[in-house]
């Protein structure tokens, strides 16, 4: 199963006060550890959220909302997308984490939709249209690329 395992904003990240060297160091070495088992399919860090956008949606409407945003503990700081064989196996490797930001941190952990879990609201053209991009995303990325959720 793939899971995104996401990295909380706290107050800290989001005046964009990076972690201490030590820091880096430790999540460097607990990254490493996740690449050497297979873990990782992506990972990275986010700039703060001043450095963001929010489009919202009403109807044909579109609204381009300019960061910061107000609600620190709902943001995103950063985000790993693991394969893993169950949520125990990524609630293990989470509490192995060190902690992401000096202080108080959360890290939040949501499977993803595989293609397999949305056929019951896909017709054929979106089989065909799947398909299609499953194959232009293979031929850049590699069969372990983005957008898993098509399926292969």
């Amino acid at each position: 199963m793939r899971v995104m395992v996401l990295v909380k904003a706290t107050t800290d990240s989001e005046k964009g006060i990076l972690p201490r060297p030590e820091d880096f160091e430790a999540m460097a070495r607990f990254n490493e550890e996740l690449v050497n088992a297979g873990v990782v399919l992506a990972a990275d860090g986010l700039k703060p959220s001043a450095h963001g956008k929010r489009i919202a949606f009403d109807g044909a409407t579109r609204t381009v909302i300019d960061g910061p945003f107000a609600e620190t503990k709902e943001l995103v700081a950063g985000f790993w997308l693991w394969q893993v064989k169950d949520m125990d196996e990524a609630v293990a490797w989470v509490k192995r984490c060190p902690n992401p930001m000096p202080g108080t941190s959360e890290i939040e952990i949501r499977p993803l939709y595989e293609f397999a879990d949305l056929q019951e609201s896909a017709t054929a053209q979106t089989e065909e249209i799947r398909s299609r991009v499953r194959e232009k995303l293979d031929a850049t990325l590699g069969p372990a690329g983005a957008f898993g959720g098509l399926g292969s």
